[in-house]
């Protein structure tokens, strides 16, 4: 019997996704699921969801238990042949308002402050030393199990597990699978015969390098026509992404919102009205964290008076690898690993997100080559960051979280040097009082 822990299985929407795609999956439908998490309330939330879940379409056939607290971990893995990670430590509160409201003082404006920026940077350092932990318990109770890891940021904390643990890793994310659609459905593209893609670069910035229809014939030409007209006539909540089709050449996987705040053009105090002209949705991701836990309260509630669960398998690689490996049937992602070579203009010590073949053998990354010189360039800027974040976290200096912010981009272009010190220091000081230690 295949064995899935789920850590963080407070995060109840996307433990459903995942989880009720295994239930679909014959290879997986029998399985145990572990579900863990520190939060009573939310770990009860998720098992009455999953078990609800299994009953209603699974027959019944998995087995579920929940294991809640520090102290019960090592059983909430023992024996696991795959462990996913959806953990969001310290939460919306309080750590999430944290990372926002801290640098607004500063003059600091964020989207989602997940992935990059001084928002990315604190979570980043905030949840090594919980990956660190899970990786000397897997290696004492399940040393063989894959560690499928879902949680921001994702180059920073896969580009650790890899650099850092002995465990077997990779990072998912689903933006590579829908980045090719997007772009056809946002310019009314319906290619002939579908569409064959190469998407390669890092974690929320890996660039559609090739998109060819089904007779061979490059659609770029066509998308970089239509994307610049949409942008020249038409407000829409993807202008970001298409003005780095024009100034780069190239589309990428994740959305405007989130790379708006990856880089020094768009979100600037000195030009406030590009915040409007590229439609940019500051304090985007608290919104979303207030929504989506009204939407589960009710939910929960519906479920409590008698509600059905269904499920569709979604578009998560989750099940899919653990299908591939359980059964050696070969399948194709887009995985985040270490580099070593596979795109050989980015730092070979950096995490990337390639193609990826996954079978019996576990996760095969596929060499990429050179990037473009300018695509290169742009993720060099977010690799700098990402790296020196995870050096801090683990030499646990100061000096080096200021090196990473003072590197990062968004934040170099509006902060002096003075500013982004200080701003790290309460930051890093707000973060330790409130429980949830960047530095240990």
């Amino acid at each position: 019997m295949v064995k899935i822990t789920f850590m963080g299985a407070g995060s109840t929407v996307f433990a459903k996704n995942v989880l009720g795609d295994c239930m679909m999956t014959e290879s997986l439908s029998d399985a145990e699921i572990a579900l863990y998490d520190i939060n009573g309330e939310r770990l009860d939330d998720s098992y009455l969801l999953i078990t609800k879940m299994n009953e209603s379409i699974n027959q019944g056939k998995a087995t579920i238990k929940k294991y809640l607290g520090v102290e019960n971990r090592k059983e909430a893995l023992r024996g696991a042949n795959f462990v996913v990670n959806a953990i969001q430590v310290g939460g919306y509160e309080p750590s999430t308002v944290i990372d926002f409201e801290i640098p607004k003082k500063y003059g600091l404006k964020q989207t989602i402050a997940d992935t990059l920026g001084i928002g990315g940077i604190m979570r980043g350092l905030r949840t090594i030393p919980i990956l660190r932990d899970f990786a000397e318990d897997m290696a004492q109770v399940c040393p063989n199990a894959l560690f499928l890891n879902y949680t921001n940021p994702m180059a920073i904390l896969s580009g650790y597990l890899h650099r850092f643990t002995d465990i077997k890793a990779v990072g998912l994310c689903h933006s590579v699978q829908v980045c090719s659609s997007t772009i056809l459905s946002e310019l009314g593209i319906e290619p002939e015969g579908g569409y064959v893609d190469k998407i390669a670069g890092i974690n929320h910035m890996a660039w559609l390098l090739e998109i060819k229809d089904g007779k061979g014939n490059d659609l770029y030409p066509l998308i970089r026509e239509k994307a610049a007209a949409k942008n020249a006539n038409e407000k829409h909540t993807d202008m970001v992404r298409f003005e780095y089709i024009k100034r780069l050449g190239y589309y990428c996987t994740e959305s405007s919102e989130h790379n708006s705040e990856y880089n020094p053009f768009f979100i600037k105090n000195k030009y406030p009205e590009l915040i409007d002209r590229y439609n940019i949705p500051l304090d985007e991701y608290p919104r979303r964290c207030v929504n989506q836990i009204a939407s589960w309260n009710k939910q929960r509630d519906e479920l409590l008076n008698g509600g059905a669960v269904t499920h569709t398998r979604s578009r998560e690689y989750a099940s899919h690898i653990m299908e591939s490996i359980v059964t050696n049937t070969p399948y194709s992602i887009g995985g985040n690993v270490l580099n070593k070579g596979l795109i050989t203009n980015l730092p070979s010590e950096a995490c990337v997100e390639v193609p990826c073949l996954v079978n019996g053998r576990g996760i095969q990354p596929t060499v990429i080559g050179n990037l473009p010189t300018q695509l290169a360039a742009m993720n060099v800027t977010n690799i700098n960051a990402q790296l020196l974040t995870i050096e801090a976290a683990v030499t646990k200096k100061r000096e080096t979280v200021y090196q990473a912010a003072m590197l990062e981009p968004h934040t170099a272009a509006e902060l002096s040097i003075d500013d982004i010190v200080a701003m790290c220091d309460e930051l890093l000081d707000a973060h330790e009082k409130a429980g949830f230690p960047c530095l240990v």
